[in-house]
C-alpha cells in the first residue's frame, strides 16, 4: 500500500515544488519497477490510462522522468 502523503512529500521535497497526489503515486510505483506500463499503472491506481498519461508528462516536465527507448522494450528513468 502507498502512503500518499508520505510519497508526495518525499517527491515534493526533493524537486522543490509541490507534486500531485497521483503524480507522486505514479513517481513511487515507477521507482520500484521502470518497465511499468500506462495500463499497470492505471490499474494500480485506479485511474484512467489518459490521466497516467497527464501526470507522466508533469513529472516529465518537471524534470524528474524520461522514457528511454522506445515505447515498446524501452523503460522509465528517475533523474
Amino acid at each position: 500500500m502507498i502512503k500518499d502523503v508520505d510519497v508526495g512529500r518525499k517527491v515534493g521535497e526533493r524537486v522543490g515544488e509541490k507534486v500531485g497526489e497521483n503524480e507522486a503515486k505514479i513517481f513511487d510505483l515507477i521507482s520500484q519497477d521502470n518497465n511499468v506500463t500506462y495500463i499497470e499503472l492505471a490499474n494500480k491506481i485506479d485511474i484512467t490510462e489518459k490521466s497516467v498519461y497527464v501526470n507522466i508528462e508533469k513529472l516529465k516536465q518537471k524534470g524528474l522522468l524520461k522514457r528511454v527507448g522506445p515505447a515498446k522494450g524501452g523503460h522509465w528513468e528517475i533523474i
